[in-house]
């Protein structure tokens, strides 16, 4: 967890074991939950850790309820929103059809290959310096993108599942008191970040010939997975 005030599930990629006995780079790319929620010294902490890029994945209806802090606030850094799942909420759940949280993942990789290729072509392209990506909870759309670095980066297996799962753990206890009259188990199971989910997506990207190959079939170019590599891996 990093020390940014107000946010819930914010993390360093850096520092998972990889299938070689290496670990994957620190300071690099970082992952978070909904930016809307920093204080002005959340904002500071975050320009101080030394991200220089944000990548905003939610949807315009989102961001215009909860508008980014960050062009208004740290002017210095470059900012960017990309709609991850189609182009409007209501686009999405027609074409992902309550998919069950164990094919979540799957059903992303499936269906949304263009916005893919779209995001992880902005991180290819984007300086070195530390680039933050997130979504609302920081657990789906920003879980997707990340397994998919790490399993770039050749994390293991596990290190990637448990990358995703932990953000039901982070956001648990922050969600229940932000929502003291919802439903306890709704709100438990909208959390619910499955390890299985993460297997599932591994087992998908070998069917598809490996990451790399499932890169190259949604239109990246062998140098921008080159670049989206080095990233992770010194």
């Amino acid at each position: 967890m990093l020390e940014f005030p107000d946010l819930l599930n914010a993390r360093d990629l850096g520092g998972y074991p990889t299938t070689d006995g290496g670990e994957t780079r620190w300071r690099s790319l970082l992952r978070a939950d909904d930016l809307a929620q920093l204080s002005e010294h959340g904002l500071q902490a975050l320009a101080d850790y030394g991200v220089r890029t944000i990548l905003d994945l939610r949807w315009p209806e989102e961001a215009i309820r909860y508008p980014n802090p960050v062009p208004e606030h740290l002017p210095q850094l470059r900012y960017a929103r990309i709609s991850l799942l189609t182009h409007t909420e209501d686009e999405w759940r027609l074409r992902s059809r309550d998919a069950a949280k164990e094919l979540w993942k799957c059903v992303v990789l499936e269906h949304v290959r263009a916005e893919l290729r779209t995001v992880l072509g902005f991180i290819a392209a984007a300086p070195p310096e530390p680039l933050l990506f997130h979504c609302v909870a920081g657990k789906d759309r920003t879980g997707l993108i990340a397994a998919l670095l790490l399993a770039l980066a050749d994390a293991t297996p596990a290190a990637i599942a448990h990358d995703y799962a932990v953000s039901a753990e982070n956001l648990r206890d922050g969600y229940l008191r932000r929502y003291p009259d919802a439903d306890r188990e709704r709100i438990l199971e909208a959390l619910r970040c499955p390890e299985e989910g993460a297997y599932n997506m591994l087992e998908f990207l070998e069917r598809s010939g490996g990451v790399r190959a499932y890169l190259e079939q949604i239109g990246l170019s062998a140098a921008e997975i080159v670049r989206l590599r080095a990233r992770l891996r010194d």
